[in-house]
């Protein structure tokens, strides 16, 4: 694996890490909102391990990506971004986004005429989401605006969002989603403006987001998957059948135990499904 630089739209500098030292296809692995690449390091590890080439890029505003100097975070400015890289690939991908990074790789998929990917792969994402667990990832990421003083007090937080996942006895593993202020406190690695907005706004966001979704899923015609968490607050299994209406060629995979944050809760189940779809798909 080597860590690079990609140019992103207007040419945002984008962070991401590339294991292609495999001959199969490409798969790009989109992380979810306040998350970062390393969201993916199993994933990608398991992913190599079969061949496939990957590329996992830090989001802009996120990580070690460069924050939008007009403040553009909007889901246009994150499809340009895939865009921009997908045009610098020999053939088009496999995308495997996950939250945010899903709404990015349907929505580029499904508004654009020209063939973008191989396959789509969603995690917890659907075009219709509940309210409820929507509510929940924003009071996490608009909660502690003052920072932690330290990593134990970053995973009380991560604890209180997810509390059946069982809370690891090193807190090490959190400094790469964290950077250290001028202030000698930790904060979040990712620009703030991200989730800025009232309550009302977001709200409205959500129902421009649905409406854009379910028509940009109609229009996906590539091989489809759903993973979904069977615990999730975000995506119902009346959520995954709308998908299915929406999509009729897209399969569902419910992994037992995992919520939102699949590929955290469940990391083995959720490789299982994707590779094994992905072998399928792209591979036959």
């Amino acid at each position: 694996m080597r860590t690079t630089t990609l140019q992103g739209w207007q040419g945002l500098s984008l962070a991401a890490d590339i294991n292609d030292a495999g001959a199969g296809p490409t798969v790009i692995l989109l992380h979810g909102g306040g998350q970062t690449r390393h969201a993916w390091s199993g994933a990608a590890r398991q992913l190599a391990a079969q061949g496939y080439r990957t590329i996992a890029y830090d989001a802009r505003g996120h990580g070690g990506s460069g924050w939008a100097e007009d403040g553009n975070y909007t889901t246009d400015a994150l499809v340009a971004d895939l865009k921009a890289i997908v045009a610098a690939l020999p053939a088009p991908p496999a995308l495997v986004g996950a939250s945010m990074g899903g709404i990015t790789a349907l929505t580029a998929i499904g508004e654009t005429d020209t063939p973008l990917a191989s396959a789509l792969v969603l995690v917890d994402v659907a075009p219709t989401i509940e309210r409820r667990g929507v509510e929940a990832i924003r009071r996490f990421m608009t909660a502690n605006p003052g920072g932690f003083a330290s990593l134990e007090a970053a995973a009380d937080a991560v604890a209180a969002y997810n509390p059946s996942r069982p809370r690891p006895k090193d807190p090490s593993g959190l400094k790469k989603n964290l950077r250290l202020g001028e202030d000698g406190r930790l904060y979040w690695h990712w620009d703030p403006r991200i989730i800025a907005g009232s309550q009302e706004e977001h709200v409205a966001y959500l129902q421009a987001y649905e409406t854009r979704m379910s028509n940009a899923a109609r229009g996906i015609r590539v091989p489809t998957l759903l993973v979904r968490g069977s615990q999730s607050d975000v995506v119902s299994p009346e959520g995954a059948k709308h998908l299915q209406q929406l999509i009729p060629q897209a399969e569902i995979a419910d992994i037992a135990g995992a919520g939102h944050m699949v590929a955290g809760d469940r990391n083995d189940a959720f490789n299982d499904a994707v590779i094994g779809f992905l072998n399928r798909s792209l591979r036959g």
